[in-house]
């Protein structure tokens, strides 16, 4: 039973609070990461994964962490974005890691292209006293890149050996 809601609902609430997270406040929690990489390891362990399949998935983490780490020191990314990204890739393996790569990827370049469609606009008197939305707002502010991580982590997710456990 346990493993079942974890199954079902860690990591899609994981991946939800990470991009409303990103949106409200810029930030992604290290937090985050942590439960996602605690309960993959729990997971893993309680459905009778193999270590070598373990390892591989352990793989895919640090592979996708040490990408995300150089594009963090070049500005590219947060941190909170890098972390997350190799949370992600911890849950979904390599199997399911150039798929995600390819989601993220175009929706982050549609949140882009509409972030700075948004910045162009005017903004409505009624979201003008709004913290959140004033940051979003700043001409040279960031993107919040959780958003678009989160969702392609969450389109793939069905797909996944979690999902075909049940």
């Amino acid at each position: 039973m346990l493993t079942e809601t974890v199954r079902l609902f860690l990591f899609p609430a994981m991946m939800a609070f990470a991009a409303s997270s990103d949106l409200f406040t810029m930030t992604i929690s290290n937090r985050v990461a942590l439960i996602l990489v605690a309960g993959f390891f729990a997971l893993a362990v309680a459905s009778g994964m193999s270590p070598a399949d373990m390892m591989s998935h352990v793989g895919a983490a640090l592979a996708v962490l040490a990408v995300t780490f150089v594009f963090f020191a070049r500005g590219w990314i947060g941190g909170g974005d890098a972390k997350l990204a190799a949370a992600t890739a911890l849950w979904l393996g390599f199997d399911h890691l150039l798929t995600y790569a390819l989601y993220a990827s175009i929706f982050g370049g549609i949140l882009t292209l509409a972030m700075i469609r948004f910045r162009l606009m005017p903004l409505p008197q009624v979201l003008a006293d709004k913290e959140w939305v004033k940051r979003l707002h700043k001409l040279d502010g960031g993107v919040p890149y959780g958003i678009a991580l989160a969702a392609a982590a969450l389109l793939i997710y069905p797909n996944t050996t979690w999902m075909q456990l049940g």
